[in-house]
């Protein structure tokens, strides 16, 4: 595709999923829901940010991390050593983690546990479980064998953890799989992958960032054993206030190389392990490699954008909003606000387009990209009118986990398993850091104003969005399946050539 076409058609995709749930929230916040101004201001501000760093971080993404992604799985199956694909894996996957910037939202409003604590635990779940990845693709281990086994450790685990801890746990597994982690990791799927010729390869290529999102909320589980003492209601966060437009812009200004640090501490072990394998083993001509280096910038400028944009512009706003919406005279709003802010909320967020993408050529056209988006949008819809309805009433995280995972776990038996992994990989994909930094204050504001707990009613929203695509995606199999057999039983008419006398009855 021209350049210039690939450009605009980015920025056109970036507005079009940004859009929605600004005018959402702009209409809200003039019609019934009282803010300040230069809250409006920096949200307006925010969502701009959001557009051109979404833009940006797409196109930089497609030519960058992806290719990185599949150059270096390639490459390390081409050796044919186990221990170098395993030691290589662990380290990508800690290095990758730990400053992942969804997970560094969470961590901190998590209390009782340090920021540093938690974050290293994550990132030892993600890195033994890439590595787990790794033997799965390598040997065709079947994924649904695997997700079985390991979903009934996570819950006879969460039977015996601190109710504290369980929200913030699956949580865990969900930020995990941002939007600097998916295009990495799927790609490095696709690479180990092309090793192997038999016709389940590419099948196999997904399940990755499944795997990787189930590491961390065992460990998570595990570590709420040592830490047993939370206060309650301890986490909380700080609404921004400007008093004029200067000081707006100066907020702005100042986070900016704050986010620039995180993202390039984020992209560093990807680009160091890079240049370690284009100097010994890759060895790109000059074209591609600097189309790679060209990449990378252009990702991490998008990047700082997107994530000043939403951590400046948007969390403030949606812990406000979910205050006020939980006031008894909007309280019945709240629910269905949730649900259509979730069905917008999702295009928005920069990593389900590289998975949309993703599957739409790995399953040839058969999962379209619309399709994707469709049930992704149900998913996480429905996935917020839960987290709404747990702040409303206080109900256990595990009294929705529990069936949920049943359900798609059973339904995996029903499903092909192209359907199954493409379905947990999307859990890992949909939340993201618009869902971390935007619905997550919004429903900790709403179980704030409701006198909650805030760690057991609003914590698990994440959860929620990681858990309901598994769901909706295998139902958008089995009705492929249904389909498929339907057209098969179908009774097949004659082939007919142009100058045939077709009798339409008997004399």
């Amino acid at each position: 595709m021209n350049p210039r076409k690939l450009f605009y058609e980015k920025f056109r995709e970036a507005a079009a999923s940004v859009l929605p749930i600004t005018i959402i929230v702009a209409a809200m916040c003039l019609a019934f829901v009282p803010v300040t101004a230069d809250l409006m201001l920096s949200f307006l501000l925010g969502a701009l940010l959001l557009i051109v760093g979404m833009g940006l971080f797409t196109l930089g993404s497609d030519v960058s991390m992806t290719q990185i992604g599949t150059y270096m799985g390639a490459r390390m199956t081409k050796s044919r050593s186990l221990p170098l694909i395993l030691s290589v894996s662990l380290l990508l996957g800690i290095a990758i983690t730990v400053a992942e910037p969804d997970l560094q939202v969470l961590a901190t409003n998590v209390p009782a546990i340090e920021t540093t604590v938690l974050t290293l635990t994550v990132a030892a779940g993600v890195g033994l479980f890439l590595m787990l990845s790794m033997v799965r693709i390598l040997f065709a281990i079947p994924l649904k064998r695997l997700l079985i086994a390991l979903y009934l450790a996570v819950f006879a685990l969460a039977a015996l953890t601190d109710p504290n801890y369980l929200a913030v746990a699956f949580d865990s597994g969900g930020v995990t799989t941002g939007p600097m982690t998916v295009p990495f990791i799927m790609a490095l799927g696709v690479g180990v992958a092309s090793i192997r010729s038999d016709d389940h390869a590419q099948t196999d290529s997904f399940g990755l960032v499944a795997l990787c999102s189930v590491g961390p909320v065992l460990a998570v589980l595990l570590l709420s054993f040592i830490y047993t003492d939370v206060p309650e209601n301890a986490a909380g966060m700080i609404v921004a206030n400007y008093a004029d437009t200067v000081s707006l812009g100066h907020g702005y200004l100042e986070a900016l190389p704050d986010y620039l640090g995180e993202v390039v501490l984020a992209m560093l072990p990807i680009v160091v392990f890079f240049v370690i394998f284009q100097v010994a083993a890759l060895k790109l001509r000059r074209a591609p490699l600097l189309r790679i280096v060209l990449g990378l910038v252009i990702t991490c400028v998008g990047l700082v954008l997107f994530l000043t944009g939403v951590n400046v512009g948007f969390s403030s706003l949606g812990y406000v909003l979910g205050q006020h919406l939980a006031s008894p005279l909007w309280q019945h709003l709240l629910v269905p606000v949730a649900m259509v802010m979730g069905w917008f909320i999702i295009n928005a967020e920069p990593a389900v387009h590289t998975l949309n993408r993703q599957v739409e050529e790995l399953s040839q056209g058969a999962i379209s990209e619309q399709a994707m988006r469709l049930s992704l949008s149900i998913a996480v819809s429905a996935a917020m009118g839960l987290s709404m309805l747990r702040v409303l009433t206080g109900m256990s995280i595990l009294w929705l986990l529990v069936p949920g995972y049943a359900l798609a776990l059973g339904l995996a038996f029903f499903v092909p398993q192209t359907f199954t992994a493409i379905a947990f990989d999307s859990g890992g994909v949909a939340s993201g850091p618009l869902t971390a930094a935007f619905m997550l204050p919004f429903a900790m504001g709403a179980c704030s104003a409701l006198g909650g707990n805030v760690m057991t009613d609003a914590f698990g929203l994440v959860s929620l969005v990681a858990m309901m695509p598994l769901i909706t995606v295998q139902l958008m199999g089995l009705i492929y399946v249904i389909k498929t057999r339907k057209a098969e039983k179908a009774p097949q008419l004659p082939d007919y050539g142009d100058t045939d006398v077709i009798e339409l009855w008997e004399v």
